[in-house]
């Protein structure tokens, strides 16, 4: 039983460590009026992107009706408004949509 708690949380910490990063100017931001989804583009190279997400250069709000969310979008707005680089990681999931990388965090530099 102590094998099966140590590798669920063992598997919890691998599939965040390998989820992508990027460090960068919020460049654009997209909200779509059909669906809600928000997204955005950053300046500077993503990093350990998953394979849903290899291909594309942009992040994901993964629910944008959370109360994170909503903070995540504020927070995009204040850096592109100021100018001011972020730091993103993901989720290492393309949940809200096929080839872009769910948001987990953003810190504001």
């Amino acid at each position: 039983m102590k094998f099966i708690q140590y590798f669920l949380l063992f598997s919890l910490f691998t599939s965040q460590a390998f989820a992508g990063s990027q460090t960068g100017k919020v460049t654009s931001i997209l909200v779509r009026q059909s669906d809600g989804l928000h997204y955005f583009y950053m300046s500077g190279v993503g990093e350990n992107k998953p394979d849903c997400a290899s291909s594309q250069g942009y992040w994901m709000i993964k629910d944008e009706n959370s109360t994170v969310g909503k903070t995540q979008f504020s927070m995009l707005l204040t850096a592109y408004v100021s100018g001011k680089t972020i730091s993103v990681t993901g989720t290492n999931f393309c949940t809200r949509w096929g080839d872009g990388e769910d948001l987990n965090s953003i810190a504001l530099k």
